[in-house]
C-alpha cells in the first residue's frame, strides 16, 4: 500500500553548510594526499628483528597450491548472524551490489531440506490442458536468463515497528541480499502446459518440511518470474533453495519460493496458513491487509553505521538503495536528521530491482549528527518518515517497514541506531 499522495513528493531542500559536504575532486584530493603520506609510511617502514622480516615478506616462502574450491583470505571473518530460522547479512563489511553466497540471508520455516537434484521434479497441474512433470534435465533445456536483483525478506527491519532495536545495519536491515539469479521464465515453462483463459492465481509449494506454499496472482508472476536452478555463477546453495527456486523480482522474499516441487493454476487465492495466519500487514483499524506483495523503496547508510566509530575529519558516507517499484531514481542524504538534503551519487550499475550503491563525501567536525537517506524510485516514490508510516500503518504490523533509518554519531564518534 502506498503512502499518501502527499508522501511521495520530496520537499523543497534547505541548502547545507558548504563546510559540511565535500564535492568529489575535494574529495578525491583529500583521498590523493593521505594515499601518498600512506606509501611514504611504507617506503621506509619500521626495523623489525630478521625472522620477523622473513614471515612479513611472502617473496621469502613458495606460496600454497591450487584447491579444489577456493577459500577466502585468512584476515576476512564476515559472518552471517545465525539463529534457528534464519540468518543476517553483515552489510556494513561488503563492497559492491552483488551478495558473497555464503553470506546471503537465510529465512526457512522447518530447516534446510537435503534434496537430491537427479530425484527432484517440478509438478504444473490445475488450469492447464495437460498436467507435466519436469526433471531438473528437463527445465535445463529451456533457453536460460540471468538477472540481478535483491530479494528482501518482509520481515526484514521488522523489529523497527517497536522502535531502534538493532544495534547494527546487519540487525535492521541484515534480511537482503542480492544475487544474479540464473533460470527459466516461468511464462516458458507454463506454456508448454498450455494456461486457460480462466486462471487467475498460482500456488507454489516447496519441498521442505513446512511445505512453504503462496498464492499468487497470476498476470503479475507470469510478466517477470523465473524457476531458477543456479546463483552468482553456481548451482543454488542449498539454504537458497537447491535445486528449483522461484524468484519475483522485488516481491517479498516468501513469495520466491524455495525447493519448489508445484505449481497449481486456479481462478481464486488458495488461503493457506502462510498468507493468512502469516504475511499479512495489521493496519491501526484492526483490520489486516493482504497479498501485498512489492517491496517498498527503501534506503540505509551502511556506513558510518551502528556500532562503528569515527574519526573527525572525511568521511564518505555509504550505503545501498532498493525498490521493488524498478530503477532507484535518486537517493538523498542528511547529517542533521532530516533538516537539510544532499543527492548522493549512485555508483553504476543501476538495475531495476536491485541493490545500487550510493555515496556522499563528508566532513565531520566532532560535533553530534544524525545521518539519515532516502530513496526516490523510477515511480516517484519517495521513502518515507517513521512518521509517515505510522501514521499510515500503526506499530503493530510486523512486516513491510521501509520507514528512513536513523544513525547518530555522538561526540565518541560512536554510532548508533536511533528514530528521530
Amino acid at each position: 500500500m502506498s503512502l499518501p499522495d502527499q508522501e511521495k513528493s520530496v520537499p523543497a531542500n534547505r541548502e547545507t553548510p558548504e563546510e559540511e559536504h565535500v564535492g568529489r575532486r575535494t574529495w578525491l584530493t583529500s583521498a590523493v594526499s593521505t594515499m601518498t603520506a600512506t606509501v611514504s609510511g611504507l617506503i621506509a617502514p619500521s626495523i623489525l628483528r630478521a625472522e620477523e622480516q622473513d614471515q612479513a615478506d611472502p617473496t621469502r616462502v613458495p606460496g600454497r597450491i591450487p584447491s579444489p574450491y577456493g577459500s577466502r583470505a585468512s584476515t576476512e571473518t564476515a559472518q552471517r548472524l545465525a539463529t534457528a530460522t534464519h540468518s543476517l547479512t553483515p552489510h556494513q563489511v561488503l563492497h559492491g551490489i552483488i551478495t558473497p553466497s555464503a553470506l546471503h540471508f537465510e529465512r526457512h520455516h522447518n530447516g534446510v531440506p537435503v534434496i537430491d537434484s537427479d530425484r527432484h521434479r517440478l509438478l504444473i497441474h490445475g488450469l492447464v490442458d495437460r498436467s507435466l512433470i519436469f526433471s531438473m534435465n528437463d527445465l535445463m533445456r529451456f533457453p536460460s536468463v540471468t538477472r540481478t536483483l535483491f530479494i528482501e525478506c518482509s520481515g526484514n527491519s521488522g523489529e523497527e515497528w517497536k522502535g531502534p532495536t538493532g544495534k547494527t545495519v546487519q540487525e535492521t536491515h541484515g534480511l537482503m541480499s542480492t544475487s544474479e539469479w540464473t533460470g527459466v521464465p516461468l511464462a516458458t515453462v507454463l506454456a508448454e502446459a498450455g494456461i486457460r483463459s480462466e486462471t487467475a492465481w498460482v500456488l507454489a509449494e516447496g519441498s521442505d518440511a513446512a511445505a512453504m506454499t503462496r498464492s499468487l496472482p497470476f498476470k503479475d508472476v507470469i510478466k517477470d518470474a523465473l524457476l531458477c536452478y543456479a546463483q552468482s555463477g553456481e548451482m543454488l546453495r542449498p539454504e537458497q533453495g537447491h535445486p528449483l527456486r522461484l524468484v519475483i523480482p522485488g516481491w517479498e522474499g516468501n513469495t520466491s519460493i524455495k525447493w519448489l516441487r508445484r505449481l497449481k493454476l486456479g481462478t481464486a487465492p488458495f488461503m493457506t496458513r502462510e498468507e493468512t495466519s502469516r504475511y499479512t500487514d495489521l493496519m491501526p483499524d484492526g483490520k489486516a491487509r493482504q497479498f501485498t506483495f512489492v517491496m517498498e523503496a527503501k534506503s540505509v547508510i551502511t556506513s558510518p553505521s551502528g556500532g562503528q566509530r569515527i574519526e573527525p575529519g572525511f568521511i564518505e558516507i555509504r550505503g545501498l538503495a532498493w525498490s521493488g517499484r524498478g530503477r532507484v531514481n535518486k537517493v538523498e542524504v542528511s547529517t542533521d536528521g532530516g533538516v537539510t538534503w544532499q543527492p548522493a551519487q549512485l555508483q553504476e550499475p543501476v538495475f531495476s530491482h536491485c541493490h545500487t550503491r550510493f555515496r556522499l563525501g563528508w566532513r565531520w567536525n566532532g560535533k553530534e549528527a544524525i545521518l539519515q537517506s532516502r530513496c526516490v524510485d523510477e515511480t516517484g516514490y519517495v521513502q518515507p518518515t517513521r512518521a509517515a508510516l505510522v501514521a499510515a500503518r500503526g506499530i503493530h504490523s510486523s512486516y513491510h517497514y521501509n520507514a528512513i533509518q536513523s544513525w547518530k554519531v555522538g561526540r565518541d564518534g560512536q554510532v548508533t541506531n536511533v528514530q528521530v
